[in-house]
């Protein structure tokens, strides 16, 4: 099929790999828009979605594991139908890819793989440390931070990129808000570690509100570092400098790589995979990539993939109508960040290619927490056809 235009096409065949939010996003909005004249497949490895807020809500006791995971057997929008499997290999330029359910032709195929996690990567973290960017790392947190009697926290960031920026920040904030909960802050010390000049660099009023935060919680802000190393017999964190940090708990955002099939397959470019910043297309035709495994310019947080898969949908829609492209992603994303005690803060910003980010701050309030529960509400509703409440 020509992939200039798809019109006339009795059914476009839309193979999209990763089912994060620009996955969902995309295969909601061709749904709505081609109804049955669209067959999507809608593969990922796991079989349930969530919220990166919800690996938080998790792990500071705040909900269950079960009350937070999204079932993908609940997507029912028509045309759709997702596969769970493991991708083994990628041919872009046929748009064909093999899976361990079997290989898939596409007329448009979508990689919203997101970016891998390799806490191996940066030694000592899995023998002494606790990740919890993965489900997994976050879930198991949960029982290790409701029993921790008080001692030394370091929060550090071992390299970048690294997905939704803030989020080092917001857990900091959120072990100091448990620890005075607990009734231990008093023999604590929290520390956080970022290779960032500020906590949210392309938004300065949220950087200045994070640093105030900090100083009022006597939280200890290391900036420009990362760590390189654990010491898991004198359980100190080794940085780049050479500076020592012991710790009694250790919460680590780990090595972030493009998946190892990406790569192998041929598709990366200094690492990611390289796109039109405003098409989101690759160099083959046909082929889009969206979200953290892209090199597209802006943060890897799951609002800028959603953004990003709103904009390749309307290009697919567009193509196979014969119609004139539309506009493009513009670079938009926003981003509630947790202060603790109940405070929210909005972050909104746009990143477009050759200027600097611009970037506002809402709050941080007590009322604005509503706003970030509806958001996920919003999207559970739209995406998995259910009502649902962020923390149970």
């Amino acid at each position: 099929m020509d992939t200039n235009t798809h019109e006339g096409a009795e059914r476009l065949r839309v193979v999209v790999l990763g089912a994060g939010f620009g996955g969902l996003e995309l295969t909601t909005r061709l749904s709505e828009e081609l109804g049955d004249r669209v067959d999507i497949v809608l593969l990922d490895r796991t079989d349930s979605f969530v919220f990166g807020f919800s690996k938080l809500d998790v792990m500071f006791g705040h909900s269950l594991p079960p009350q937070v995971q999204h079932r993908y057997a609940d997507v029912a929008h028509p045309g759709v139908r997702f596969v769970r499997a493991e991708v083994i290999a990628v041919d872009a330029p046929h748009r064909r890819v093999a899976t361990t359910a079997g290989s898939f032709d596409a007329d448009v195929l979508v990689i919203a793989l997101g970016a891998d996690l390799d806490p191996a990567a940066t030694p000592g973290l899995v023998e002494d440390g606790h990740e919890f960017y993965t489900e997994a790392g976050a879930f198991a947190l949960r029982e290790r931070i409701a029993t921790f009697p008080g001692g030394r926290v370091v929060v550090g960031v071992t390299s970048t990129p690294f997905k939704c920026p803030p989020a080092p920040s917001e857990a900091a904030l959120l072990v100091d808000e448990h620890l005075r909960r607990a009734g231990v802050r008093d023999r604590s010390e929290v520390t956080l570690v970022l290779p960032l000049p500020t906590p949210v660099p392309p938004s300065p009023a949220a950087s200045e509100a994070l640093l105030t935060a900090f100083a009022e919680r006597d939280i200890g802000f290391v900036p420009r570092r990362s760590v390189t190393s654990l010491d898991p017999v004198r359980h100190v964190a080794c940085l780049d400098d050479g500076t020592e940090l012991p710790y009694d708990l250790f919460l680590g955002v780990p090595q972030h790589r493009a998946p190892e099939v990406v790569a192998r397959s041929g598709l990366t470019a200094d690492g990611w995979i390289s796109v039109d910043p405003v098409t989101l297309e690759t160099r083959w035709p046909g082929v889009y990539a969206v979200g953290d495994v892209t090199s597209a310019g802006t943060p890897k947080a799951g609002v800028f993939a959603e953004g990003q898969a709103i904009a390749v949908a309307g290009a697919i829609v567009a193509r196979f109508r014969g119609e004139p492209a539309p506009p493009g992603y513009g670079g938009r994303g926003t981003c509630y960040v947790e202060f603790g005690d109940d405070r929210v803060g909005i972050v909104d910003v746009t990143f477009r290619s050759g200027e600097a980010p611009a970037g506002f701050l809402e709050g941080p309030s007590v009322g604005l927490a509503s706003a970030k529960a509806e958001f996920g509400r919003t999207r559970v509703r739209r995406w998995f056809g259910r009502d649902w409440s962020p923390r149970g």
